[in-house]
């Protein structure tokens, strides 16, 4: 990206509509309630011809610092100090407000690019409010409308006067393609006995999840080594889904906060339910997910329900039990958490489980570690020789039941994706083979090739007559 935006305001005058205008998606939540950006939210944006960062902050409440408000102020005055300029949006259809006059004089003192933006121009009676905007001092206003569209191409031209033209638009530098699989020659078909190496570059994407006030926010505050994510003592303080990127090991990880998520029964607010949805994506969206218990009342049964949430969507999941600093008998906790885990969450056979402490810092290295092994078994591949081999041993070990008097053959096998690993089994009437054989074969396919945790996926289906279409001879 070529340059840094800020959008601040104060509370309910479109900047996260702007900013889903500007990113082209629908990424912060939008509500009539005033106050729902909490935290900042990077986003790619084009509008026009200029590529630039984008960032969504929380409106201007003045209060104390060591209140809610007060330490939403402060995110967005870090995300101003590292924006290159700041659009500073007012709202057109009710006019000036004392909060605006404190924001646009805070501006004017830090000396930074300002473009002055009164939205929702469209209303009628904005008039007004667009010409008190000059009483700011920050230059003309832009007049746009952010739910419709409108003004855009001047908003445009509003950046790049105030950035000028070399720095909104800066050369662009030729990069050689370097994406080319060497692996195979150009139309050779990949063989099925084939097992990629695993690839300790490739960036990785990390959803955190869990119930409110478990320390997601907090743990991803220590990974990245300072205040990024608003946290506190206050229950549900995210509300977006919000990424940021840090390097571990020379490993570029993109990781999610995600608003904790309660029993569905007690989600009635609409506000709650776009981040529950939001926090839903996410999980989609990534690769591993990191479920995060509170050590000090563990296992719940919402915690049980995201862990089997996360393994029928197919991710890579993680145990983390937060708070272990609150703990003080460890031993005894841990080997209750390892009989339970094996007992209540038999769909994730071997998941690993790793006690942190997002407050001091303990464990992360290892949880980082796990996160890492987890992806690798999740992306792993199995040689279909391999697979026969071991499919043949295990009927041998434990034949197929027969069923009305016949006996069920499995004939071939073969893996069919990865993430998650996906094997199809060719036999004889696959409606008839049941559960309990399937789940014989899957907890074989763990034990045997160290695919610990990950969902196992095995599809039947019936083997190919090669005399069904031959015609009957006379």
């Amino acid at each position: 990206m070529n340059f840094t935006v800020a959008i601040v305001g104060r509370p309910n005058v479109g900047k996260s509509t702007l900013f889903n205008r500007l990113v082209g998606k629908k990424l912060a939540l939008v509500d009539d309630t005033p106050g729902v950006t909490r935290d900042r939210r990077p986003g790619d944006a084009k509008l026009v011809d200029l590529r630039f960062t984008i960032i969504d902050t929380a409106g201007l409440e003045q209060s104390g610092p060591e209140t809610l408000q007060g330490r939403m102020w402060a995110q967005t005055e870090a995300a101003i100090d590292d924006a290159d300029l700041t659009l500073f949006v007012v709202d057109a259809k009710h006019g000036l407000t004392p909060a605006d006059e404190t924001l646009g004089e805070m501006l004017r003192r830090r000396g930074k690019p300002v473009v002055l933006v009164a939205n929702k121009s469209e209303a009628k009676g904005s008039d007004g409010g667009y010409y008190d905007a000059f009483t700011l001092g920050l230059g003309e206003p832009v007049a746009i409308s952010a739910e419709h569209g409108q003004g855009m191409i001047d908003l445009r031209d509003a950046i790049v006067e105030a950035l000028g033209e070399d720095r909104a638009f800066p050369p662009e530098i030729d990069e050689a393609e370097t994406d080319i699989d060497l692996r195979h020659e150009p139309g050779e078909e990949e063989d099925d006995d084939y097992e990629p190496e695993y690839d300790e570059t490739k960036p990785l994407r990390v959803a955190i999840i869990g119930r409110p006030n478990a320390g997601k926010s907090t743990l991803i505050n220590r990974f990245l080594g300072e205040d990024r994510l608003l946290t506190g003592p206050e229950a549900g303080i995210t509300r977006d889904s919000i990424s940021v990127e840090w390097d571990w090991r020379g490993r570029t990880i993109k990781m999610f906060d995600t608003a904790g998520m309660r029993k569905k029964a007690r989600v009635q607010e609409k506000l709650e339910k776009l981040s529950v949805a939001d926090s839903l994506r996410s999980i989609r969206f990534a690769e591993a997910v990191v479920i995060v218990f509170d050590a000090t009342i563990p296992f719940e049964k919402q915690d049980l329900q995201l862990v089997d949430l996360v393994v029928r969507e197919g991710r890579a999941a993680i145990l983390a039990f937060n708070k272990w600093d609150l703990v003080e008998d460890t031993q005894a906790l841990l080997a209750d958490l390892r009989e339970k885990t094996e007992r209540l969450l038999p769909q994730a056979r071997g998941i690993r489980a790793v006690p942190i402490s997002g407050q001091t810092g303990y464990g992360l290295d290892k949880l980082m570690q796990s996160i890492i092994d987890t992806d690798k078994v999740w992306n792993r591949r199995i040689s279909t020789a391999k697979l026969n081999k071991w499919l043949e041993s295990q009927q041998i070990q434990h034949p197929p039941p027969a069923v009305s008097g016949r006996r069920l053959k499995l004939k071939y096998m073969t893996q069919v994706k990865a993430r998650p690993p996906g094997f199809m089994i060719s036999c004889t009437r696959p409606e008839s083979v049941p559960e309990s054989y399937i789940r014989y074969l899957t907890n074989g396919l763990r034990n045997d090739f160290q695919m610990p945790g990950v969902p196992i996926r095995i599809h039947l289906r019936a083997s190919e007559n090669p005399f069904e279409n031959r015609k009957k001879k006379r």
